[in-house]
């Protein structure tokens, strides 16, 4: 009976690799949750990077009563996660490993997952759902799901380029000897985006790959955190620089491989990820960022063929490259941030070339529009202006949806579902459904917003979302660019008949979207004191 049970236990067969600096007051919290996946971790191999704030007595008092636990200390920091990660990479002695930072974690169940889909399918790689866990909010968000929608067993890469949009390490397990026969390592040193380049190294070897749909890694996002880590701090333009850097070695060497296919997504998960994400911020840079990140992209772009552009020339991230492409001088960003938005949308103006060709602007006619008289509606960059105006309890929300070269009236909206979503508690909304009016360039309609309602659903930030109806059913997702003017809805003060006050707030997000910032009550006005207080000190 116990020889049975015995034979049902996971074999200890995998290392997880943690990794940190300067990290006392998370490391531990990794470590842990590395050692509580059970049996099948054979060993956790910590490597300190030089760190001067007592992380590595921490995780030696630790290894002391816990035999599993090895711990490396590095005499000089490396810079970056790449070195340090290939010094556990070399100390590891299981037949599997994993990857860890130390300010994340692995949940319950996550190596069983992984080692039983990996050994299941004979794969030398297995990966599963990460989200991305926003601190102090606890908001999550799954990355790249569509991924890990379904169990899966992938024989070559190259019939699944779309792994190409999920470079992390973290969230997948490795057979230890393929990556040694094939001599993948992280690149070394101070090295942004090593994932990048790593993930590359790994697809390039044609590994079979299990995909299963199981959490399997939280990935801690602490935007307030003194020292943001390395993705997340993107003031600099050197940071843009190490990013670029990052996709041309991972298409060089998926290139090298003979893997034209996944190069060729790389590429595109460049125009769609990295290009969208840093052009949404550049309104937030000075105009030297703003001339050096230019400069950088137009070379970088300047790399691309002509086949890296034809596939799909109306998504965003394509027109945004072009215009780029396009100017030698920094130009039109509050329309390309609005363009890289997530949906995106394009503002007005809508200009013509001399033959009736749709261009990007009447100065930069060599931007073909063209595609978008193609793109099905449900995919258009629909714009729509939104504009809060007072009333007695609540505030009036109109709303104007912009004509799109003939594409929008021939598709005919119909009605728009007005929808305020909780940021941190996806769950929590409150909709309306209110129909289109013809109004001179496009459409409009008008609905109200019941500010106590929202209140009683939460403190926060609420996103507005729109979706659009037309005529034969189709119907598209879109946010509304937020007008400011005379008379509209400021900070105000709205009474309410539960909370006595609601404080309410109208912003634009990066990307120039309408949002809405709502606290209830007195505690609810002071707590927004107080964070206005924060912001102001630091």
């Amino acid at each position: 009976m116990n020889a049975a049970v015995d034979a049902d236990r996971p074999r200890p067969q995998v290392a997880v690799v943690v990794i940190g600096y300067d990290d006392a007051a998370h490391v531990t919290d990794a470590v842990r949750s590395a050692l509580a996946q059970g049996p099948a971790v054979r060993e956790v191999v910590a490597v300190d990077d030089c760190s001067a704030d007592g992380s590595a007595t921490l995780l030696e008092r630790l290894a002391a009563s816990e035999p599993r636990l090895k711990v490396i200390r590095r005499r000089v920091n490396s810079g970056g996660c790449g070195t340090p990660r290939n010094t556990g990479l070399d100390a590891a002695t299981s037949p599997y490993v994993m990857f860890l930072d130390s300010d994340d974690v692995l949940p319950p169940g996550a190596v069983d997952a992984l080692l039983g889909a990996a050994t299941g399918a004979h794969a030398e790689v297995a990966g599963g759902l990460c989200v991305r866990r926003e601190l102090p909010s606890g908001r999550e968000v799954p990355w790249q799901a569509r991924l890990y929608a379904l169990h899966a067993v992938v024989p070559r890469p190259a019939l699944r380029p779309h792994l190409v949009q999920d470079p992390l390490c973290v969230n997948k397990l490795y057979r230890t000897d393929f990556l040694r026969e094939h001599g993948i390592r992280f690149p070394e040193g101070r090295f942004p985006y090593e994932d990048i380049v790593f993930s590359a190294r790994v697809l390039a070897a044609d590994p079979r790959i299990a995909l299963i749909p199981d959490l399997v890694y939280v990935w801690h996002v602490r935007w307030s955190a003194e020292r943001l880590s390395i993705s997340l701090d993107r003031a600099g333009v050197g940071n843009w620089r190490a990013r670029t850097e990052a996709c041309r070695q991972a298409y060089e060497t998926l290139l090298g491989a003979g893997q034209k296919a996944l190069a060729r997504a790389a590429r595109a998960r460049f125009l769609d990820h990295e290009l969208r994400m840093y052009v949404r911020e550049l309104g937030l840079r000075d105009a030297a960022y703003r001339r050096a990140w230019w400069e950088l992209t137009r070379a970088h772009l300047a790399e691309f063929d002509a086949d890296d552009w034809a596939r799909d020339p109306a998504a965003p991230g394509r027109l945004a490259g072009r215009v780029v492409l396009a100017s030698p001088e920094p130009r039109d960003l509050p329309r390309l941030g609005e363009l890289a938005a997530r949906p995106a949308r394009l503002c007005p103006p809508y200009a013509r070339a001399a033959d009736g060709t749709p261009v990007w602007s009447d100065d930069l006619p060599q931007v073909s529009l063209e595609p978008l008289l193609t793109r099905p509606v449900r995919a258009l960059p629909l714009a729509v202006d939104a504009e809060l105006r007072p009333r007695a309890r609540g505030a009036r929300l109109r709303l104007r949806l912009h004509e799109l070269y003939g594409r929008v009236a021939r598709a005919g909206p119909e009605a728009v579902e007005v929808e305020w979503r909780h940021r941190d508690d996806g769950d929590a909304a409150v909709r309306a459904t209110t129909r289109f009016a013809a109004a001179a360039g496009g459409w409009s309609a008008e609905a109200d917003v019941d500010l106590p309602a929202l209140a009683a659903l939460g403190t926060g930030t609420w996103d507005l979302r729109l979706q659009v109806r037309f005529r034969d059913g189709a119907s598209r997702e879109v946010t509304a660019h937020a007008l400011a003017g005379a008379g509209l809805l400021r900070r105000s003060a709205v009474p309410s008949a539960r909370h006595g006050v609601v404080l309410v707030q109208p912003y634009a997000t990066h990307s120039g979207a309408l949002a809405l910032r709502v606290a209830p009550g007195v505690r609810g006005v002071l707590s927004v004191v107080r964070a206005r207080l924060h912001r102001l000190l630091h």
